[in-house]
């Protein structure tokens, strides 16, 4: 029986919120040993639901030695050195890449598509997502994305290439933060908003109730702004649902 296949039967443990997200969405239940405890807050993650009933840890190979994986998924930075390490007592390890390109993102569901031994796992998502590449419209709308504190994303960046998929030139913007003065004087033609904790987080941004930003001749959109943490897999289908907003 080839290695891969042996991998399907066994356990998989995931590191991180950000490679939880290609393991929830690739892997069968069964599959899974462990995720990151942030993959089963409904705050940080829309997989909270796949994520229950599963072991949770912490970070650290320590907290998934219980569980006997067969299979850990890390990624970059400290990543790079747990996979050492995990290689080291006998663990394979698969260290994803840190997303920077929608590249990155393909490559990474092909990883652990491969890794789970069905390669073909990832083609629904590679399809997806290739769809978008080939059909982002031609002419793009000028847009700040916003989020907690006035933090936006930059250009370049992978969260400008998320929104040029949807349609929208994200404008670059002076350390990556917009201000009240920002939107006086130039309003964009589309304003993202980021529900991410938006309770919380809205305390930075008072001035977005002002008569002024209120009144302002924008388009105004919300977006799950847990799925653009790790800016990967789970903003698919965010750029799918403002396009068809934006329609």
């Amino acid at each position: 029986m080839p290695a891969s296949a042996l991998l399907t039967a066994a356990s998989i443990a995931s590191l991180n919120l950000c490679t939880d997200e290609y393991l929830l969405l690739l892997a069968k239940p069964q599959e899974i040993a462990s995720v990151s405890f942030l993959s089963q807050d409904p705050l940080e993650s829309p997989l909270w639901k796949r994520a229950r009933g599963h072991q949770t840890n912490r970070g650290s190979l320590e907290d998934i030695l219980g569980t006997k994986p067969k299979l850990v998924l890390t990624m970059g930075g400290g990543g790079r050195a747990t996979s050492l390490i995990a290689r080291r007592i006998g663990i394979k390890a698969v260290d994803l890449r840190p997303v920077t390109s929608l590249s990155d993102v393909a490559a990474n569901f092909q990883s652990v598509a491969t890794a789970l031994g069905e390669p073909e796992r990832a083609a629904p998502w590679l399809v997806r997502l290739g769809r978008l590449r080939a059909s982002a419209p031609a002419r793009a709308r000028d847009a700040i994305w916003i989020g907690g504190g006035g933090q936006t994303v930059g250009v370049p960046s992978i969260g400008a290439d998320w929104m040029r998929l949807a349609g929208l030139k994200q404008r670059a913007l002076t350390g990556d933060r917009v201000s009240l003065e920002t939107l006086i004087i130039r309003p964009p033609g589309v304003l993202v908003q980021s529900r991410y904790r938006s309770e919380q987080v809205s305390r930075g941004i008072e001035w977005m109730k002002h008569p002024v930003v209120r009144n302002m001749k924008t388009r105004r959109v919300e977006t799950d702004g847990r799925a653009w943490t790790c800016m990967g897999p789970l903003v698919i289908s965010e750029v799918e649902r403002l396009r068809l907003s934006l329609q």
